[in-house]
């Protein structure tokens, strides 16, 4: 089924208008990468991890990122703590369990943080969200190598399962409440060559619910826009791999307008189909 991308424009511009604050509790290899992407979808980054000022942190923030991906126990600590600030002043929490299904510890933490918070959104990759749900995920270190389930069927479930919206990333991301189910098309497969594009699309979710109190529609917004970004950085002159894709990315990144979002998003409803379409 065709999809209205007018309200994904829409939350694009009013995220580069109002520049909220996004907290971040995250993974130390990219999180210079991480501030910056905030910063070029609109959004201002704050990394604060001390246990001490976390979450006074909150109490200035729109959303707030939890990422385990350079997990200690003590983290998960200061996660919750950050996390029960937040759900007090009813601002999004965005988890990814990054890793999660690789070590028990991983998805231990994810488990737990998803049992005593309400998440606004869960990102992660088809491994990591079939490890946590139990639907059964394959992941070596931090990188997905698939799941058991019909990835349709596994994000609906997922959702239904931790009453949260659940967005998957791969070839075809898939975004689901566990009644509304959307893919998005964008994308290139560059950036699967970098460190960290997870971790950033992650981001970019947390700047979009942060203005958009659809969670499902602030989720594929980050994501159309994300990869429609990636798509263009491709195909700019003088991107031969990996390194100049990554500074083509971040320009294309923070060149995007609400017009080329609008016009250039290929986003599907699929909610109406059989979960194996």
């Amino acid at each position: 089924m065709t999809f209205d991308t007018t309200q994904l424009a829409h939350i694009l511009s009013t995220l580069r208008t109002t520049r909220p604050l996004i907290h971040h509790l995250t993974n130390d290899v990219v999180m210079n990468d991480t501030a910056n992407m905030t910063l070029f979808f609109g959004g201002l980054p704050v990394m604060t991890a001390a246990r001490e000022e976390v979450v006074e942190m909150v109490q200035a923030a729109s959303a707030l990122v939890l990422n385990i991906g350079t997990l200690t126990p003590a983290q998960v600590e200061t996660m919750l703590e950050a996390g029960h600030a937040a759900n007090a002043r009813a601002i999004p929490i965005i988890l990814d369990p990054v890793g999660a299904g690789a070590t028990q510890l991983r998805t231990d933490a994810a488990l737990h943080l998803l049992s005593e918070l309400r998440i606004t959104v869960l990102r992660g990759n088809v491994g990591e969200i079939g490890a946590v749900s139990g639907m059964g995920g394959a992941v070596r270190g931090v990188e997905s190598i698939g799941s058991d389930t019909d990835p349709q069927t596994l994000a609906r479930e997922a959702a239904r399962s931790f009453k949260t919206v659940v967005a998957i990333t791969g070839q075809r991301d898939l975004i689901s409440d566990g009644q509304r189910l959307y893919g998005v098309d964008n994308g290139h497969i560059w950036l699967t060559t970098l460190t960290g594009t997870g971790c950033m699309a992650t981001t970019a979710i947390a700047a979009c619910a942060a203005v958009a109190p659809d969670a499902m529609l602030a989720a594929t917004t980050a994501l159309a826009a994300y990869g429609l970004a990636a798509e263009r950085a491709a195909a700019t002159a003088g991107v031969q791999g990996p390194g100049s894709f990554k500074a083509a990315f971040f320009d294309q990144v923070y060149n995007l307008t609400p017009e080329l979002l609008h016009d250039q998003a290929r986003v599907v409803d699929l909610s109406d189909l059989p979960a194996t379409a």
